[in-house]
């Protein structure tokens, strides 16, 4: 049985869910992003309870096909661009979408369009610029470095994407004390 959530965009939120179900004497196989999967295929009684406890701490369970399908988008492209950027690096987000979800990449991109009211393409631009701003909040990498481990084909491409999203350069956001960074699940 598989469980999908909105809004567990990262590590910790994965623990938080994790811990949920094992205070309720359930053992997930599985939980990572957006989805936990259980040995039992029934919650029984403790659905609710379980539920109440996930609503509280401010995810939401997805039930609706269509919902699970755009949750597994967002969360493959999020575990790509802010976890896992090295693997399938040779593979552009249309594949790697096409390969974890199992479906045509141009369904998927109609759906999501349709559903969110922005393509794909655009969604992982934001996500891409939020990760920017991480490293350049960091201050571990250079400008360049941190092109080439975001797959832009330069730095003036990245600067140029960043300015359009946010309005500032990256060197006017790296050296401004407020940084003005959005949650995963805000995007």
């Amino acid at each position: 049985m598989k469980i999908f959530s909105k809004n567990m965009v990262c590590e910790r939120c994965i623990r938080t869910v994790k811990n949920i179900f094992e205070r309720n004497h359930f053992h997930p196989r599985n939980v990572e992003l957006g989805e936990v999967e259980l040995d039992d295929s029934t919650l029984g009684n403790k659905k609710e309870l379980i539920l109440d406890e996930l609503e509280k701490e401010g995810f939401q369970v997805i039930e609706e096909k269509n919902a699970k399908i755009i949750e597994s988008i967002k969360n493959a492209i999020i575990n790509q661009i802010h976890y896992d950027s090295n693997s399938h690096k040779h593979l552009n987000y249309s594949q790697i979408l096409e390969i974890k979800l199992l479906k045509d990449y141009s369904f998927l991109s109609s759906l999501f369009s349709e559903t969110e009211g922005i393509t794909i393409e655009s969604y992982i631009i934001k996500q891409k610029i939020e990760r920017v701003k991480e490293l350049l909040v960091y201050n571990e990498l250079s400008l360049s470095e941190i092109a080439f481990q975001m797959n832009y084909s330069s730095v003036a491409h990245l600067s140029a994407q960043f300015k359009k999203i946010t309005d500032l350069t990256p060197t006017h956001f790296k050296n401004i004390k407020d940084h003005k960074r959005k949650t995963l699940d805000k995007l």
